[in-house]
């Protein structure tokens, strides 16, 4: 089911702001073991947003100190249809079907109609 438009998609170009694990730490005020394993429960992704970079989260993710109200849910659809989170990011911040980005509508508290169309990718 991966879109190769999704795999090659320039994350840096897509993506306005990304921020290390420390600082996604420090606006959790967790510790950076914490948000690891938040990104391999899916709670959170990360990638590399351009070459030379380490692997980072987008600053979007984060709300009131807190990741966006919906997003584990969003992910966890998007990697049971085999997304890995660099495409995960990619369909997240492309503006396509919805009336702006995926991650705008659950920024505005409109997880659900984000989770329909994911689901109707499955």
């Amino acid at each position: 089911m991966n879109d190769p438009s999704l795999a090659d998609a320039d994350l840096a170009a897509l993506v306005p702001e990304w921020i290390d694990w420390a600082a996604a730490a420090e606006q959790l005020g967790v510790t950076v073991a914490k948000v690891r394993t938040m990104i391999r429960e899916h709670e959170l992704a990360a990638a590399v947003p351009a070459p030379g970079a380490g692997q980072q989260v987008p600053a979007d993710f984060f709300q009131d100190g807190l990741p966006v109200k919906g997003l584990r849910g969003l992910l966890t659809i998007l990697h049971d249809a085999g997304f890995d989170d660099r495409e995960c990011i990619a369909w997240i911040f492309t503006d396509d079907d919805l009336p702006g980005r995926p991650i705008d509508a659950l920024r505005e508290n409109r997880g659900s109609e984000v989770k329909r169309r994911a689901q109707a990718m499955l």
